[in-house]
């Protein structure tokens, strides 16, 4: 993108808000909802996962609801999705490849983070095909840190400029 657009693909209309912390001690474990949370190189502390690409996963909190809706109730609980970091407030596919600050913390959006086939189990029949689009992202750790629910998550410009996109 260049000129005009990519400065509009860049600025975002407000910072978006940590909802919501959930860690996986094992692979297969229950979910362990906390306030806070350190994160390192390979994800937020407490939780399974592993450094690089997918150390840590997010979802929009605006798509509980839908998921909810596809499934014929109402939003769905953020831990049977099994992502990390639930995020109000900002288009979180608008940032694929873009670092976001979160609390001390900065991660870069990596790519999407597809659904797992557990998600029948989890939601229902049709629960994998609902989560297709809805299903979050995933984000390596940029710089080390500490988050907690209520913190602001500020996309970082891609000119490494270090002032947060909303502000240029």
């Amino acid at each position: 993108m260049q000129g005009r657009l990519a400065e509009m693909a860049a600025r975002v209309a407000q910072p978006g808000r940590l909802a919501w912390i959930g860690l996986r001690p094992a692979r297969l474990a229950e979910i362990v909802q906390v306030a806070e949370a350190g994160i390192g190189a390979a994800g937020i502390a407490g939780d399974h996962g592993r450094a690089g690409p997918r150390a840590v996963t997010l979802v929009q909190a605006e798509h509980l609801a839908a998921v909810g809706s596809y499934l014929g109730r109402g939003p769905v609980d953020a831990a049977l999705l099994r992502r990390n970091l639930v995020v109000a407030g900002l288009n979180l596919s608008a940032l694929k490849g873009r670092q976001v600050r979160i609390g001390t913390a900065v991660l870069e959006i990596t790519g999407v983070c597809a659904p797992c086939s557990r998600m029948e189990a989890a939601l229902g029949p049709g629960g994998y095909a609902t989560l297709r689009g809805h299903g979050g992202w995933c984000a390596a750790v940029a710089v080390p840190g500490h988050l907690a629910v209520g913190d602001a998550v500020v996309p970082l410009p891609a000119d490494g400029t270090g002032a947060p996109a909303e502000t240029r």
